[in-house]
């Protein structure tokens, strides 16, 4: 079954600092992690060595902020 973790961090783009926070299902945090590396580096042409996670915690279903995982869970 489906966990939801959300993954917080920041990530170096040229001389600026980007901060995030994702919430998402996975499995594992393990594939949590891929997914958020794999997420960052596709929309932000970032490399992984750049992206600095600092909290991956699995959340309770009324924790949930992200209206995408919120549909996810409904269907």
């Amino acid at each position: 079954m489906a966990k939801i973790f959300r993954i917080r961090g920041w990530f170096k783009q040229g001389i600026f600092t980007q901060r995030f926070s994702l919430e998402l299902l996975a499995i594992s945090e393990k594939q949590a992690l891929e997914r958020v590396l794999s997420q960052m580096g596709s929309r932000h042409k970032v490399s992984r060595n750049r992206i600095n996670i600092e909290e991956v915690a699995e959340i309770k279903a009324e924790e949930v902020k992200d209206p995408r995982v919120l549909a996810s869970l409904e269907g």
